[in-house]
């Protein structure tokens, strides 16, 4: 196992290096960098996405050997400053270089617009993205076990006929549609004002009772947990139905029920614990999936200042070292998700044996 942990944790620096070559030759291709972002923001008070298209009073002609859109009436001293201060004095290879380089030391910089580390941003914004990924995949668990292990008791019944079309139908929604909806109709969009619109909090959180603070908390965070968890739900509910299936049919449960045990008996002591493989070992990935997956547009629709709405702001904001620092770090994360999950499976089953793979 430490041989097939050992080449795992390998392949993850090639990986890793080609998932930031591949984002850093494409955001070379991208109008409106950071410098340009400072020029239109001093010449006019927009962004420089209105001088690329060439409207309003910030948008010049670059035909005369303007280095920037916008750049008109500042002094090129200036500009020079700025490309060294961002380090857009040198080729992009050398750039991409030096950035590697300080990422393998898990130095991330600085933010070019707020004034902070990455690494402290990231930490400052990370509770509310956890937040949501983490009760969204305990109640996806929480719904998705018991009912997958009853549709697959009762398969082919009318029972498991509309539960599958309902879950269906929940997997074809996309989260950001059903948090429109669920907006709409219950956060005084135009039907009822139940819950609030946005915020983790409401004003004076701090002011109220420790249970009147988890009332608070529940009352918020109800919608977005519901807008992220449907189409895990749908996904975990028929993997466990099916992981129940393949067991069911085996012959150490046609053994079980001729040796007279009753139904529950063979289902939890048999087959359970076999079934709930998959699904168990399976928890590493699906949490990563639902924490990095629906957080941006969630985050967005509901206000909500987590990691999602801040990779969203520092891609308009153009702000590379919260774009590249927070892509290396996530991508880096999911990549040792999936040896913890390769891992969960051999300590739930010790028959797995990966080193007994050729590939």
């Amino acid at each position: 196992m430490g041989a097939y942990i050992f080449r795992r944790l390998l392949l993850i620096i090639p990986t890793l290096v080609g998932i930031m070559i591949i984002n850093f030759a494409l955001i070379q291709f991208v109008p409106g960098g950071p410098i340009e972002q400072i020029l239109a923001q001093m010449e006019g008070g927009g962004d420089a996405f209105e001088s690329i298209a060439g409207g309003g009073d910030a948008g010049i002609d670059t035909s005369e050997g303007e280095a920037y859109a916008g750049s008109r009436g500042l002094p090129e001293e200036f500009i020079r400053e700025l490309e060294v201060q961002f380090g857009f004095d040198k080729p992009a290879h050398v750039r991409f270089m030096n950035m590697m380089w300080d990422y393998m030391r898990f130095d991330f910089g600085e933010s070019y617009f707020r004034s902070i580390s990455v690494t402290d941003l990231v930490l400052e914004k990370m509770p509310v993205s956890i937040t949501l990924g983490l009760w969204s995949t305990l109640i996806a668990y929480m719904i998705s076990i018991p009912l997958g292990i009853r549709k697959a008791i009762r398969d082919g019944s009318s029972f498991d006929t509309w539960t599958s079309g309902a879950i269906i139908v929940a997997y074809a929604i996309p989260g950001f549609l059903f948090a429109i909806l669920l907006l709409v109709l219950f956060a005084g969009g135009s039907y009822w004002k139940v819950f609030p619109l946005r915020g983790l909090t409401s004003t004076g959180f701090d002011d109220l009772s420790f249970f009147g603070q988890i009332k608070d908390y529940f009352w918020h965070i109800a919608l977005p947990v519901l807008a992220t968890t449907i189409s895990s739900f749908a996904t975990l509910t028929l993997l466990t139905k099916n992981s129940f299936l393949d067991e069911i049919r085996k012959h150490y449960v046609v053994t079980a029920r001729a040796k007279g045990l009753s139904e529950g008996q063979v289902l939890y002591g048999h087959v359970f614990r076999n079934a709930m493989l998959l699904v168990i070992a399976s928890f590493p990935s699906l949490f990563v999936g639902v924490f990095f997956g629906s957080s941006l547009i969630i985050e967005n629709l509901f206000s909500l200042d987590g990691l999602g709405r801040l990779g969203f702001e520092a891609v308009i904001q153009r702000d590379y070292p919260v774009v590249f620092g927070t892509l290396f770090a996530f991508s880096l994360l999911s990549l040792l998700v999936g040896i913890i999950s390769d891992l969960m499976y051999v300590f739930i089953d010790p028959r797995i044996d990966f080193e007994a793979r050729k590939n």
